[in-house]
């Protein structure tokens, strides 16, 4: 019989449930750092150095998506949600994009790749541990001269806001590209810093991920309120990163001004 045997098959299954359980257990601590305390973050920057191809975004994608299935789970976009996003970046060809959560780098590197000739991208993140461990897999793919990390919040009083400003180049108009996955309940309070501040221009496209699950209510309620005014959003039906079963919702909004 080819392919998988059925023993190897189990044993997998197994140590998946095993990962999802540490995961459950560990979501009040990512919620204060980040990270879920398991070690899994870096395990995965070290399986990507051990694994992926130095210099291929795409090997790295295959080896964080191999390391989220079959290691431990991860919480970014994924690759069934990182192709709404790949097909966002590809319609907004942004010469500056900006996003909100960083995590270990996997959409960073999604982005990056697709980026023009010129092109940069600014990550936040609030977590110095795993800004790092982005950094270290978004060099691997070599992309370290087009996406930067910043450690911090957009929601910290100004200070994140004024380092984008004065060190990143953000001012009128400048923004083409937003990626929302960080802290949920920040979503719509961190847009709406971003447009009095003027970065966006109509024709920005804002995606933002998990809006069903675990859910952003606020930022879903207004970005259907504003459809046709400020925004126009496509709401894509999806699946939560690394799964079938469990349905999620990406928002591509494109601002309108």
């Amino acid at each position: 019989m080819g392919g998988k045997g059925i023993g190897a098959e189990i044993r997998e299954r197994g140590g998946r449930a095993l990962s999802m359980a540490r995961m459950a257990l560990g979501l009040r601590r990512f919620g204060r750092t980040g990270q879920f305390g398991d070690g899994r973050e870096v395990a995965a920057r070290d399986f990507v150095l051990a694994n992926a191809i130095s210099g291929d975004p795409e090997s790295v994608l295959a080896t964080v998506d191999e390391f989220a299935r079959k290691r431990d789970m991860l919480v970014n976009v994924g690759d069934e949600k990182g192709l709404l996003l790949d097909a966002a970046v590809t319609k907004a060809t942004p010469k500056l994009a900006l996003e909100l959560g960083t995590y270990c780098g996997y959409s960073a590197v999604r982005i990056g790749r697709l980026l023009s000739a010129g092109g940069r991208l600014v990550s936040v993140e609030f977590s110095a541990a795993n800004a790092e461990v982005a950094r270290a897999i978004i060099a691997h793919a070599g992309l370290a001269d087009r996406v930067s990390v910043v450690v911090g919040t957009i929601g910290d009083g100004g200070e994140t806001m004024h380092r984008l400003t004065g060190d990143h180049g953000f001012d009128s108009g400048t923004v083409d590209l937003i990626f929302l996955d960080h802290a949920k309940e920040a979503y719509l309070a961190d847009l709406r810093s971003i447009m009095a501040a003027g970065w966006i221009h109509p024709g920005t496209i804002a995606v933002a991920d998990n809006v069903k699950v675990p859910g952003v209510p606020d930022y879903l309620a207004y970005m259907r309120a504003e459809q046709g005014k400020t925004w126009r959003t496509v709401e894509h039906d999806t699946h939560v990163e690394y799964q079938s079963m469990l349905k999620d919702l990406v928002l591509e909004s494109e601002y309108l001004g």
